[in-house]
């Protein structure tokens, strides 16, 4: 979490958890289980933001998720789009933690979860199918790839949500020499996105990137003027 923001996140936290939801007690689980065996899970207020997102954007019915850990996010977004019959395909490259969501996805009662064990740099190439939001939190050195081969299978007018870009403030602060490599490839990944994408960044909980999809008409009405 970004230091500077640490106590604004801690008190919208503090009002999340006030009310209730139909998988409460999971979510009190799951959070529990990522403190104590440090499993990296989506922040309260990052839950909160991608269910407002999900919800307020009816056209949003299939979901990617790059990165399940245990479900924690995926469960957040699935519960969404129950109502519309939508679905969630999620992608986890430890099996562990695979096994582990299949029981948690089991729990929350939800349909429409396909998850695929295997690495996502080689599994999203294989989907034959398209999306209307993609969810990106997973290995940070990858996140161009995983961007650029998910990018190719989203709607138009579909979004790319990818947590945790700016990597614990490290983008803008020095960083340990083991992360030097990932923080260059994240920091010139995020001037890719804004030289040729519409694109956001948000300093949010561990900084959050989003990525529009425009009309293919919009694109052409654009080259032309």
């Amino acid at each position: 979490m970004l230091e500077e923001l640490k106590e604004a996140n801690e008190y919208i936290s503090s009002k999340i958890d006030k009310y209730k939801n139909p998988n409460l007690e999971l979510f009190k689980e799951l959070e529990k289980d990522a403190e104590v065996n440090n499993v990296p899970i989506i922040s309260k207020e990052i839950r909160q933001y991608l269910k407002f997102i999900i919800k307020t954007n009816k056209n949003i019915k299939d979901i990617l998720e790059i990165g399940t850990a245990t479900g924690y996010s995926g469960i957040t977004m699935l519960e969404e789009v129950q109502d519309r019959e939508g679905t969630l395909t999620t992608i986890e490259i430890d099996e562990d933690r695979f096994k582990i969501s299949q029981e948690n996805f089991k729990k929350s009662n939800l349909k429409g979860v396909s998850q695929i064990f295997g690495d996502a740099t080689e599994e999203i190439e294989k989907l034959n199918k398209k999306f209307d939001f993609i969810f990106i939190d997973a290995a940070k050195g990858q996140y161009k790839k995983f961007f650029e081969d998910s990018y190719k299978i989203l709607n138009e007018n579909g979004l790319i949500f990818i947590d945790n870009i700016m990597f614990r403030g490290y983008l803008y602060k020095e960083s340990p020499k083991r992360f030097k490599t990932i923080v260059k490839r994240l920091d010139e990944f995020i001037d890719y996105l804004y030289e040729n994408y519409d694109f956001v960044l948000l300093p949010i909980s561990d900084g959050v990137g989003i990525i529009h999809k425009p009309f293919q008409n919009s694109i052409k009405k654009m080259r032309k003027s």
